[in-house]
């Protein structure tokens, strides 16, 4: 809430509120008591002297003396005694003259009684009025007396001050301010403890920090490039990002999930099972419409407690590809390592011959090393027209040398730089693991060598790599693209894997030919548009 240019804290906010309701409450409460109050409390008083007066009037003493047989000091002294007994303001007895035959001051006695509301009473009849007498405003209740016979003899009034009812009034009003008091302190105290369990149980946070927070947090999770999905604990869902909604638009679940039950929306996902059990479901494949997702499923603990559960997915595919994006980057970058390596070890023969100045065998080397680095990169360049794939070509032959491997690249053929960039990526991932795999093929016969060769036509390229090794047993033939199928022990067989992956994914196909002993020989056929084909 804003005051101003001011805006208050949460707790203080509802503080205020919370006590500005309530005064205006207790408010309303004061003035319908008040007025209710001073109602009873005047109708008390009221009743009080119309008890006495009609009490008195039926007295046989004040019979007797308006008989005249009873001496007006007695009935003076038995109406003070009365008026003090009841705490009122005077009782005064009177003839049907209305002259007064008892009166607090004696002086009075004998004169007419003052104040003009006396004349229905002097016709028979109960009457209370206001008025005001010798003895200053006053309420009056009157009350006729008669004799055995029936005749009227006179009246009785008594009277209370209008200042004793006010007095009387303000005393009960006063108890009143008390409990206002008391309830204004007990609700200001409600108020504050209310506002600190409200404050707590929204972790301390300021309405504007939450209305921030929540938009952060649904800006985030609309931008993340996975599927999300919440339910409580009833399985009702409750949350659905707009990845989600794409992926099971394309999966062909064009249904609003939300509010739905995702056991009934989608049972294969198994959340009401991570609800049940409150352990986590990791690395989920969950297939539909033939698109394969991975999912992982959480539970959602409050306090000890499963409260609900959370799904993120991704489409299997599309975390495929990164992978094999990743691996072909990470062979380029296997390829410049073993170079740089290498390139160290030649300088530090150098530095060698250098420091032993055999310098006739200094320059021998050099020779040496530079023929045969210019034969290797004058190949290259001239057959490989991609920056990329030929740096990466020159990494390997560096490694082969390292691993007492001969690799040839055929000069028999050209490979032309690709129009899109991502070809060379994906190219990499092909030919490296091709590469990787007959370098770590079971040796043959004498030494290893590789064959490797481009050829590129009709907007077709073709690879072949061949090597001379110990072949591949026919009945392991059809397992070797498999994923974690390998021979060469654990944690291995992902390289063909993901070669037929990358070649499913651009069109392509791949031929194994092998046998045992007579080495194993890959061919690769993929679409491939040159960057000179577009112009």
């Amino acid at each position: 809430m804003k005051i101003g240019k001011h805006t208050l804290r949460l707790q203080t906010t509802i503080t205020l509120m919370i006590g500005a309701v309530l005064i205006i409450m207790l408010l309303v409460v004061y003035v319908l008591f008040s007025i209710k109050v001073s109602s009873q409390t005047k109708s008390s008083l009221e009743q009080k002297a119309v008890i006495i007066s009609r009490t008195l009037s039926r007295n046989p003493l004040i019979i007797e003396a308006l008989n005249k047989s009873r001496s007006s000091s007695e009935l003076q002294s038995y109406t003070e005694e009365i008026r003090l007994l009841n705490n009122v303001e005077f009782v005064v007895v009177m003839d049907m003259n209305a002259i007064r035959y008892s009166h607090p001051d004696k002086d009075k006695i004998g004169k007419h009684f003052i104040g003009g509301d006396e004349a229905a009473v002097l016709q028979g009849r109960e009457s209370i009025s206001e008025a005001e007498g010798s003895l200053g405003p006053s309420v009056r209740a009157f009350s006729p007396v008669f004799s055995a016979s029936g005749k009227q003899l006179g009246a009785v009034a008594v009277g209370i001050s209008l200042g004793n009812i006010r007095l009387a009034i303000r005393e009960n009003v006063g108890i009143l301010y008390w409990g206002l008091l008391i309830g204004s302190l007990i609700g200001a105290a409600g108020a504050f403890l209310l506002a600190r369990v409200i404050k707590k149980m929204m972790f301390g946070m300021e309405p504007a920090a939450i209305a921030k927070l929540l938009e952060e947090r649904n800006s985030m999770l609309q931008s993340v490039r996975e599927g999300v999905i919440a339910v409580d604990k009833d399985s009702r869902i409750t949350l659905i990002n707009t990845e989600a909604r794409r992926l099971l638009a394309a999966i062909g679940m064009q249904d609003d999930p939300l509010n739905q039950s995702v056991e009934s929306f989608w049972p294969s996902l198994r959340m009401n099972t991570v609800l049940k059990t409150g352990e986590a479901s990791q690395d989920l494949e969950v297939e539909h419409s033939g698109v394969t997702l991975l999912a992982n499923v959480v539970p959602i603990h409050v306090k000890g407690a499963v409260e609900g559960a959370i799904a993120t997915f991704r489409d299997k595919t599309e975390i495929s590809i990164l992978m094999e994006r990743l691996s072909g980057i990470s062979l380029y970058a296997e390829a410049l390592r073993a170079q740089a390596h290498e390139f160290m070890n030649k300088l530090h023969v150098i530095l060698g011959l250098t420091h032993m100045k055999r310098y006739d065998r200094l320059e021998a080397y050099i020779t040496s090393t530079v023929t045969t680095t210019q034969a290797e990169m004058g190949t290259v360049v001239r057959q490989v027209k991609d920056p990329v794939m030929a740096g990466f070509l020159l990494g390997k032959l560096s490694r082969a040398r390292e691993a007492g491997v001969r690799l040839v690249l055929l000069e028999d053929g050209v490979l032309p730089e690709p129009s899109d960039p991502e070809r060379s990526c994906q190219l990499i991932t092909i030919v490296g693991n091709l590469l990787d795999n007959a370098m770590e093929a079971p040796e043959g016969r004498g030494s290893k060598y590789i064959h490797f060769s481009f050829q590129y036509q009709d907007k077709t390229l073709i690879v072949t790599v061949s090597d001379n090794g110990s072949g591949i047993p026919d009945e392991k033939l059809p397992l070797i693209f498999q994923q974690g199928y390998s021979t060469k022990g654990n944690d291995r067989g992902i390289g063909l894997y993901l070669v037929e992956r990358s070649l499913k994914a651009m069109g392509g196909k791949i031929v194994c030919e092998t046998g045992k002993g007579e080495g194993t020989r890959f061919t690769v056929s993929l679409p491939y548009r040159a960057k000179s084909d577009g112009q």
